[in-house]
């Protein structure tokens, strides 16, 4: 099936960009996870909040706890919204049509993003100033908390929604609003995914900033030790990480082939291998004796930023692929209009009426698809009539061939596009341009002389 029929094909924005685009591409892969440590920090805090404030119901050491662990979560969020700054001008630089036809397509549900936001963060200083206040009525304080996790967990639902639509411009016809953007493959797998990444990230995090030098434990934390804290918050990385093998690979299958390379799957098979390595260093930490936990945490956390690393760009190679026979039509499509707004101008400027369409095949589809920059004996933005009989004379495979595939001769005038026409049709036409006696005249004939020079580009 010609995709053309089934995809959607805006113009290109006619602007230069303003950085290289592998440049770009890199800071946009860096960037972004720059920012999404920090709100996978800000997510998982909350998460494990909100479960250490229930069982601290029964067990106040973990209400202490929750209540130190909330203390990043502001901060975290802080971080994450101001390194978000940038890979969000960045996608917007480089994937200008695609982000924002998601935008629209997703409509109210996204610009809901901002105000759920401001009330998340709302929410969570309320929940964070009010833990001594609102002691004695803990159940409205664990609702406010998880009023603000809720949020916190829609919000990057929302925007993975919105990305994933990016890589389906064949559907962009078919979704009607938010909910029908559900049902792409692979937004729930990919949300699974990043939830459970959110918390992994999150208990290694709390496993050094509780029991880093200088941290007062034992007097934060009576009943808590230093080689418990850290044993408790491996145990959380291990756990949501064996998860992540589960949903990883569901994530991967739930993949449109069309974007998939054996280049990205090795990108992921990599990323698995150390993520494996870095979830057996986990375990020895979990049952090692409390004289010699955290000993691991180094390689663990260089095994898994490599991890991450080779995940996003994995994730980027996707992306590209999936895109690039859309990228290539709009590339297409951009050539044409410039060239017929290029020729339209130049038709007002000598006067030319185009005629309507009608007689032999040939000189039907030549009113309709190339009159618009050849005209008999003016030059427009291709060259006249006159001239490509010259040039082709006796030789109408030469124009189909030029027509299938063709070059560009004169740089100051947007390079012809190529034309996707049954080969009955350009032959019909080749054979007009040719031989066009036989027929009524293409087109009103010009008031004025041709101002352009000749040219060989038909």
């Amino acid at each position: 099936m010609d995709p053309t029929n089934t995809m959607p094909l805006p113009n290109d924005i006619p602007l230069p960009m303003p950085l290289d685009q592998v440049l770009g591409e890199a800071l946009l892969v860096l960037s972004f996870l720059a920012h999404i440590l920090f709100i996978n920090l800000m997510i998982g805090g909350s998460v494990l909040t909100l479960a250490c404030e229930i069982a601290g119901r029964k067990r106040p050491d973990l209400d202490k706890l929750a209540h130190e662990i909330t203390k990043t979560v502001t901060v975290n969020k802080s971080i994450g919204v101001v390194l978000g700054v940038g890979p969000l001008l960045t996608i917007n630089v480089l994937y200008t049509t695609y982000f924002y036809s998601a935008n629209a397509l997703t409509g109210k549900v996204w610009i809901m993003i901002v105000p759920l936001v401001s009330i998340a963060f709302l929410l969570t200083y309320a929940h964070k100033y009010t833990w001594e206040k609102l002691a004695p009525f803990k159940g409205l304080h664990i609702a406010l908390g998880a009023m603000g996790t809720l949020l916190f967990l829609l919000v990057p639902f929302i925007f993975l929604t919105n990305v994933n639509l990016m890589l389906f411009p064949d559907k962009w016809l078919e979704v009607k609003g938010f909910l029908s953007a559900l049902v792409l493959p692979n937004v729930l797998p990919r949300y699974a995914h990043f939830v459970l990444a959110c918390v992994a990230v999150t208990g290694l995090f709390l496993a050094i900033y509780f029991t880093r030098a200088g941290y007062p434990v034992e007097q934060v934390f009576p009943t808590l030790t230093r080689a418990g804290l850290r044993r408790g918050f491996y145990g959380v990385t291990f756990g949501t990480t064996l998860m992540q093998f589960v949903v990883g690979p569901l994530v991967l299958f739930t993949l449109p082939p069309r974007g998939t390379t054996w280049h990205m799957v090795g990108i992921f098979v990599i990323g698995a291998g150390l993520a494996i390595t870095a979830t057996v260093l986990l375990w020895h930490e979990v049952v090692a004796s409390d004289q010699r936990i955290g000993w691991r945490f180094a390689p663990i956390v260089a095994l898994l930023t490599c991890t991450v690393l080779c995940m996003g760009y994995g994730r980027h190679l996707y992306r590209e692929g999936a895109i690039s026979e859309h990228r290539e039509l709009v590339q297409q499509k951009t050539v044409e209009y410039a060239r017929l707004a290029a020729a339209a101008q130049r038709r007002a400027e000598l006067g030319i009426d185009l005629a309507p369409a009608v007689g032999s095949l040939g000189q039907r589809v030549f009113q309709s698809v190339c009159a618009a920059c050849h005209q008999e004996e003016s030059v427009l933005v291709g060259p006249s009539l006159a001239e490509i009989r010259e040039i082709y004379a006796g030789n109408p495979d030469g124009i189909v061939e030029w027509t299938r595939a063709p070059g560009r001769k004169r740089p100051e005038y947007p390079q012809m596009p190529a034309f996707r026409l049954p080969q009955a049709r350009l032959e019909a036409v080749a054979d007009y341009i040719l031989n066009p006696s036989s027929d009524e005249p293409t087109t009103v004939p010009s008031t004025q002389p041709a101002t352009q020079p000749a040219t060989t580009q038909p």
